[in-house]
């Protein structure tokens, strides 16, 4: 009976034994299925899944980011986006109070100026650094404050007004440069930039002598001035005790900016000097005494194209906007700009 027992007690063992080691591999068996399913096919929808889902937030990331740069440097062109940006010119190029026919004048240049440029690059995008002066509408906002509604609705009329409308000499847009105010006559292209335009002449605009600060005065010593021409000029000499023999006027244009200009030992043009010494324009005049020098000038800007101010003074006299540009950009006509005629000749 003794070895009855534990025969059927080693037996009994042996099948528990056997029961719990199939139990184990069933357990290993389900445990490898389920990481073989994991592996096959969960997992690799997961990895999609992560990775749509971080492809589309960065795409909403990078949208974001672009609507809320101030000073984007390009945009699609459209017709809308373009008016757009014209405003944003005026804005800034403008006083907002002006006259509402110079502000016109304004848009149609700065429209003008903006299309050139588009057909120059042969691109049917609106660039933001092609040397208008641009705000967005939070600048403005900025800018104005209290009287951001009344400003921009006045430059808003003015730009909606003139939608789409160019000046064009020979069917091309015309280069539409304009200054703040002249020295009284406005310059030719061929004395600013040695090119001549046959549409940027000198007109008449002795309006402008009413404009703020159109004549001013700065005076410099000499050590200022010795240390702005040597920084441009390595080799720049200018003499102390003899001032007024080193320092003159050689030659102006009719409309009374300076084309030549003896500084020490460099004979440089009005323009150049107008950049070193930061002056408002180069209609300028000299005196020297007590070994300061003082430089007078008239006018703000390089003088070429429409004077701002002119084109204030001439709409307070009840002139037109298009009757302001014809006076200042001669013998131009006018074209409207639109998408389907975009730089077709």
């Amino acid at each position: 009976m003794s070895d009855t027992f534990f025969r059927m007690e080693y037996t009994l063992v042996s099948y528990n034994i056997w029961k719990g080691c199939v139990f184990l591999a069933k357990k290993m068996i389900f445990t490898i299925f389920i990481y073989i399913i994991i592996a096959i096919i969960i997992l690799p929808a997961m990895i999609t899944y992560c990775s749509y889902h971080s492809k589309n937030t960065n795409e909403i990331q990078t949208t974001e980011t672009e609507g809320e740069l101030a000073s984007p440097e390009v945009i699609r062109y459209h017709t809308n986006e373009l008016e757009e940006y014209v405003k944003g010119v005026v804005a800034a190029e403008m006083p907002a109070l002006f006259e509402k026919e110079a502000l016109k004048a304004q848009a149609v240049s700065a429209r003008t100026y903006a299309v050139r440029k588009m057909k120059e690059m042969n691109t049917n995008t609106i660039s933001y650094d092609i040397g208008q002066a641009y705000i967005t509408v939070d600048e403005m906002k900025q800018k104005w404050k209290n009287h951001f509604e009344e400003y921009y609705n006045h430059i808003n009329e003015a730009v909606e007004d003139t939608k789409g409308e160019i000046m064009v000499y020979d069917n091309e847009p015309i280069l539409a440069v304009f200054h703040a105010e002249s020295g009284g006559k406005t310059e030719s292209a061929e004395n600013v930039w040695q090119k001549e335009i046959p549409y940027l002449k000198s007109v008449d605009s002795s309006l402008d002598i009413n404009a703020p600060n159109f004549e001013t005065s700065i005076c410099f010593t000499y050590d200022e001035v010795l240390k702005r021409f040597c920084n441009k000029y390595n080799d720049f000499i200018l003499n102390e005790q003899t001032l007024s023999q080193q320092i003159y006027i050689q030659s102006c244009s009719p409309a009374g900016y300076v084309q030549k200009i003896q500084i020490g030992n460099k004979t440089l043009t009005g323009r150049e000097v107008r950049e070193i010494l930061n002056l408002r324009s180069a209609n300028f005049t000299i005196n020297i005494e007590n070994n300061n020098i003082t430089f007078t000038t008239k006018g703000y800007g390089h003088g070429a194209g429409m004077s701002q101010y002119g084109a204030e003074f001439m709409a307070k006299q009840g002139k037109t906007y298009r009757q302001i540009l014809e006076h200042y950009y001669t013998d131009i006509s006018f074209s409207t700009y639109t998408a389907k005629n975009a730089f077709s000749e």
